[in-house]
This record gives structure tokens, C-alpha cells and sequence, in this order.
């Protein structure tokens, strides 16, 4: 059976995560009332990162089966979709291509501003405090060290493994915003925002460097800050 990957992007403020769920409003739900309305046919969705309420994407994938044939109708689903979701793309694909299982890694960022702008505020985390960079950069080198990041997964995530392989763990200035980019083989449920909000504490002298290490080690996710927003993350790419 023919298989079809749709690319995506959207903004997540005001949508309850990536996944359809029940008397909330998602991405998934939008997404397929569109297609149902424009194919006049219904289709079951798999979603390749399943992004939490009010994170943002620049690329997500849903895949879909069909035996009809199905053309490119992106302008007209982007006519029918609220603003924040645009479709890029619908592509038939090899039926062996999962978007989910078949991605080797993700690419993520975390914006933060501390100067008050307006432009930011629904797309970085206002965080007017002082931070050293370069204790930032030092924490975030420590995650090559590391496989298990069970401190940094919210609780009660079905996963059957906490073990991510990070590729790319970076902080740098941008423009005076300040950008925490991370990539990995997958992620844990809530780990980015757990990542940037327990190294602040190290940036702000809060903890140590060997105390961030003894959390990550500890594998006890009580330990670990998660107060980050959602509203700061992007997923940026799915690479297949």
C-alpha cells in the first residue's frame, strides 16, 4: 500500500501538543480535518516527534496509508488550515519509510531573551537574570558523557528505554538572543526544556558543574528543573 509522508511546521501556541487528543485541540486534529475536508476522505495519522503543548516546529512529519492516489494539494490545505500550520509538502514515500522509527535524529532549539522585547514573548523565554555562557557551554559539553537521561524525562512516559545518543550539545549568542541547539537519535518526554532549565542553574551559579553531573547520573528526575516554558522550543529537523 502506497505510503505518503506530510511535512509540516506550525506554531504550537494554543494547540495541546502534536498528538490528537481528547476535548483538547491539536495539531493531529487540524491537520486531519483539513485533509478530510480537501480529499473528502478520512486518514489515520502517525506523527513522527510528538512536540508538547505550545512547542513549535520548523519541520514535523505525519505519514498516512492510502490505496487511492494522492496529489501535492498543499496550497489548498494551507487555505483551509488556521494560520499557524503550514503543510510544505505531501510526498509518496518507500512503504518501508517510517517518519517516526525511521528518523536517525532530531534537531532542536531553545530561545532565550534578556532584554524585554515584544516580538519574543510567545517565542523565547524572557529570562532577565545573569548568566555566565561559558559555565552554560561547559554543562552542555557534559551530555556527550552520558546515554541515560532518565533525570530529564517527565514521569510516566511509556518509554521503554531513557537512552539517547546526543550528537550536538551547543549554547551561543545570536543577534542577543541566546540559543541552545541539541540533537539526538530521539528524546525523552520533556528533555530539552528539563536540559535548558537544570544548565540555567549552573549558568546562574545556582549548582556546580559536578552537581549537574551527579544529577544526570543520579537518574531520578526530581532532581532536575523542568520549569522551562514551552513556549522557548522549536523543533527545528527530522533527519532521515
Amino acid at each position: 500500500m502506497p505510503r505518503y509522508f506530510i511535512e509540516l511546521s506550525y506554531k504550537g501556541t494554543g494547540y495541546a501538543g502534536f498528538q490528537i487528543q481528547q476535548n483538547a485541540n491539536s495539531i493531529q486534529a487540524e491537520v486531519e480535518k483539513a485533509l478530510k475536508i480537501y480529499y473528502r476522505q478520512e486518514f489515520s495519522l502517525t506523527g513522527s516527534s510528538r512536540t508538547d503543548a505550545g512547542v513549535h516546529a520548523l519541520q514535523n512529519f505525519f505519514q498516512f496509508d492510502t490505496d487511492g492516489v494522492i496529489e501535492d494539494g498543499s496550497y489548498n490545505l494551507n487555505a483551509i488550515l488556521p494560520h499557524g500550520i503550514v503543510v510544505k509538502s505531501i510526498k509518496e514515500v518507500n512503504p518501508t519509510m517510517h517518519c517516526r522509527f525511521s528518523a536517525t535524529a532530531r534537531h532542536y532549539s531553545y530561545y532565550i531573551y534578556q532584554t524585554k522585547n515584544p516580538f519574543l514573548q510567545d517565542r523565547a523565554w524572557y529570562y532577565p537574570l545573569p548568566l555566565d555562557v561559558g559555565l552554560l557551554q561547559e554543562a552542555a559539553n557534559q551530555l556527550y558523557n552520558y546515554t541515560d537521561f532518565t533525570s530529564f524525562s517527565k514521569r510516566n512516559s511509556q518509554t521503554k528505554t531513557n537512552l539517547c545518543q546526543i550528537k550536538i550539545s551547543k549554547w551561543h549568542l545570536e543577534n542577543e538572543v541566546l540559543i541552545y541547539t541539541v540533537s539526538s537519535n530521539r528524546f525523552l518526554r520533556g528533555m530539552v526544556r528539563a536540559l535548558v532549565a537544570t544548565m540555567l542553574q549552573v549558568g546562574r551559579g545556582k549548582i556546580s558543574l559536578n552537581q549537574f553531573t551527579q544529577i544526570i547520573e543520579a537518574e531520578n528526575c526530581t532532581l532536575a528543573d523542568f520549569s522551562a516554558p514551552a513556549h522557548g522550543l522549536f523543533l527545528k529537523q527530522v533527519q532521515f
